[in-house]
């Protein structure tokens, strides 16, 4: 029997529970084995399957915006994130009570220090590709413009959370980060889902067999809305079972609100002037 199939199977009582209405639903008073899922921006194509896994669920999580390049999705066309076409999709994740933090505008990758400036490269934005070298006070820019975005949107605040794009920090980069107010998010080690690996190394079957063997409470884990060089999309052989997966091992799910880190950081600063 293929290693799917085996899965399928294994985990099919548990889907079936699942589906009846509220099966699953921990009240947060009672969760003691929280793990933290969090998603970063991508084309977004998986995005409003996502939102309909997270709602059927009845689990919150974590979102880290930047403002990418996006697929056509249903009736949006191409464009970016966190434009006039995803906007109401962000507000309704919004008002369903998630959590959101940056991921920089431009998908900022750092690539280096130099001389009191960090090097950073684009991957979105009129500068995709180029390498930068942007001050402690432009990068706080950077990080505010997705959280100004963010409250034009939805109408709400940003919390001063982000994760730097690639999870790629240096110790002046963080410094700057903190001195503006912004508090970093990395993920842990067995919470790197894996779907922006290539599917042909690591295919979904083994994705989730690794992830339900080894995520632990307490674990930050890490996904996507979207990778462009993965050919065979995660999230929709991946995210459901594994949520159902791991209810069965006795955790529930939280955002970041209730994580003992980062629970207290309050909303995103205002750009300085």
């Amino acid at each position: 029997m293929r290693p799917v199939e085996r899965l399928r199977r294994a985990l099919a009582p548990c889907l079936l529970i699942a589906g009846s209405a509220g099966a699953w639903a921990a009240p947060a008073a009672t969760c003691t084995k929280p793990v933290y899922l969090t998603f970063d921006t991508g084309h977004m194509g998986v995005a409003p399957l996502v939102a309909q896994v997270l709602a059927r669920q009845q689990i919150q999580a974590t979102f880290f915006l930047a403002n990418e390049r996006t697929q056509p999705v249903a009736s949006r066309p191409a464009g970016t994130s966190l434009d006039e076409h995803w906007a109401p999709w962000w507000k309704a994740l919004a008002q369903a009570g998630h959590d959101f933090g940056s991921h920089t505008w431009d998908h900022m990758v750092w690539r280096g220090d130099r001389s009191g400036a960090l090097i950073l490269q684009p991957t979105a934005g009129p500068q995709t590709g180029q390498r930068l070298s942007l001050s402690p006070a432009q990068y706080c820019e950077e990080l505010a413009r997705s959280a100004q975005r963010f409250q034009a949107m939805t109408g709400r605040p940003m919390r001063a959370l982000f994760r730097a794009p690639g999870g790629k920090t240096s110790p002046a980069l963080l410094k700057a980060a903190r001195h503006c107010g912004w508090h970093h998010v990395p993920w842990t080690t067995a919470g790197f889902l894996g779907d922006e690996l290539p599917s042909d190394r690591y295919p979904n079957a083994r994705l989730l067999q690794q992830a339900l063997r080894d995520i632990r409470p307490g674990d930050i884990l890490l996904a996507h809305l979207g990778i462009w060089s993965r050919q065979d999309p995660w999230a929709p052989a991946v995210l459901e079972p594994l949520i159902v997966g791991l209810k069965a091992r006795g955790m529930c799910f939280a955002t970041l609100r209730e994580h003992p880190d980062y629970r207290t950081v309050g909303d995103a600063p205002a750009p300085r002037p």
